[in-house]
């Protein structure tokens, strides 16, 4: 088991890195931890000494038992090298940790973990121990009456902000977890779909899931060009196969879909027809891949994006309203139950040309260029705005802790709501909005069960399985 400290300024990267090391069965995140550093006027840094030495000097914080203690056992701050240290240029060291000093959170470990890692060699190349991405193997010291160094070893990890691909052989394990989480969705969608419809979207993304897998070692500006290039061509072609796919021909092909027979979601559904069909949503799935290559902690990466995402928005819904009228933003979901599909556009009635006309449109879930555009516009502003909000509102972290808990089991959530329909008496794929009260038991009933869930299990019980399911991937050679 390799054991994990997060270490990073900027709270969301923190949690956004608990939670995907958290799914993995090989890790544990045992504490996270910040480096703001003090100024250097107030707190000096020890002549000569590193930022790896100032680590290894820091005592150990537990996030279970909030104590500090060094390699020793003993209780304190730092220990004094034993001998002398070169002298690193460009570095001030933060100050050494004390009972009452938040900087003793920097080396927080768990249990029997008595000591911190240190930084690599490339740290001392650093002004301010933050975003490193760096880490270092040790043996951890005894604690008292526990096992001695060898039963005891440790491999602490010290991350923050990486956001490269892997590689080698653990990039060949990681798309193959990918591929295993991809096929299971894509039967849970299916089983799910035989009793609730064509509204559940967990097939899809089991295709979502196979087809990106081509992608994911290319970079943010890679993935940009290619989630723009399908926002501008997919709903194109995708209006464009639709007119060519009557009813007699889906009708022959659905006949000898094993999928179809099942749950009456087949592959033209998860491709062309259903509610959520890969061929426009893939630029969703891409867009979403380039913003992850980014550094959302940098304020200059997140005014850049603030600026992209409403000039998206802007001139998305604008130019809509402009070409289609002001029913541009009309949701397809207010025709009523004849609305069977999402963003396929199909050509059931109406002349070609008018069918056409709906290209211009923006609602949402209609699979058009612009609602494409301009719903990516606003998921940019919406990430920003909340990774702003976490960096300069600390108390907010602790605010919305309950929010943050059902994101790590969202898979469980989203069963869950479907599977409480039945209780609360709201048939599944109602058009019309009868009362508010459904939504908020859903929302509250998910917040309250993700919080206690996760006091006391690290993953939700639907994450549990889909991390078993995807053991067999660690035998990739």
């Amino acid at each position: 088991m390799i054991r994990v400290v997060v270490v990073d300024d900027e709270a969301l990267v923190r949690s956004g890195f608990e939670l995907i090391l958290g799914a993995s069965e090989d890790i544990e995140v045992v504490a996270t931890a910040s480096l703001e550093a003090r100024p250097p006027s107030a707190h000096p840094a020890p002549v000569g000494s590193t930022p790896a030495e100032w680590l290894d000097n820091t005592a150990v914080r537990s996030r279970r038992t909030g104590s500090g203690r060094d390699s020793a056992g003993r209780q304190g701050g730092t220990r004094r090298p034993a001998g002398p240290v070169p002298k690193t240029a460009g570095w001030s060291a933060p100050p050494p940790a004390t009972r009452d000093s938040p900087h003793d959170k920097v080396a927080a470990a768990a249990g029997d973990v008595s000591s911190a890692g240190a930084l690599a060699s490339a740290a001392p190349n650093i002004p301010r121990v933050r975003r490193a991405g760096l880490a270092r193997s040790f043996h951890g010291a005894p604690r008292r009456g526990g096992p001695g160094p060898r039963a005891g070893r440790v491999r602490h990890v010290l991350l923050a902000g990486r956001r490269e691909p892997k590689t080698g052989l653990a990039g060949r394990q990681a798309k193959a977890r990918i591929a295993i989480r991809a096929v299971v969705l894509l039967a849970l969608g299916t089983v799910m779909a035989m009793e609730y419809g064509g509204v559940i979207i967990l097939g899809f993304y089991g295709v979502y899931f196979l087809l990106a897998l081509p992608l994911v070692r290319l970079r943010a500006r890679t993935l940009a060009i290619t989630a723009a290039a399908l926002a501008l061509v997919t709903p194109q072609l995708s209006f464009a196969l639709n007119s060519l796919l009557t009813e007699p021909i889906q009708q022959s092909i659905n006949a000898y879909d094993p999928l179809h027979r099942l749950s009456d979601v087949g592959v033209l559904d998860l491709l062309f027809t259903g509610f959520y069909p890969t061929i426009t949503w893939m630029a969703f799935v891409i867009a979403g891949m380039a913003l992850a290559r980014l550094d959302l902690s940098q304020a200059a990466v997140q005014w850049r994006l603030a600026a992209l995402g409403a000039g998206l928005t802007v001139a998305a819904y604008g130019m809509s309203l402009l070409l289609a009228g002001k029913d541009a933003l009309r949701s397809t979901a207010e025709d009523g139950p004849s609305s069977s599909s999402s963003g396929s556009m199909p050509l059931d009635s109406g002349s070609l040309e008018s069918q056409a006309s709906s290209l211009l449109t923006a609602g949402p879930h209609s699979g058009t260029t612009f609602d494409i555009i301009g719903s990516v516009g606003v998921a940019i502003l919406m990430i920003v705005g909340a990774t702003a909000a976490m960096d300069r509102l600390p108390r907010l972290r602790r605010l919305v802790t309950p929010v943050i808990a059902v994101g790590t089991m969202s898979l469980t959530a989203y069963v869950g709501h479907f599977v409480a329909q039945s209780p609360l008496s709201m048939p599944s794929g109602t058009s019309t909005q009868q009362s508010w009260v459904p939504m908020l038991m859903f929302v509250l009933g998910a917040i309250v069960f993700a919080a206690i869930w996760s006091r006391f299990f690290r993953r939700g019980p639907l994450e549990y399985l889909l991390n078993a399911a995807t053991k067999p991937a660690k035998r990739i050679r």
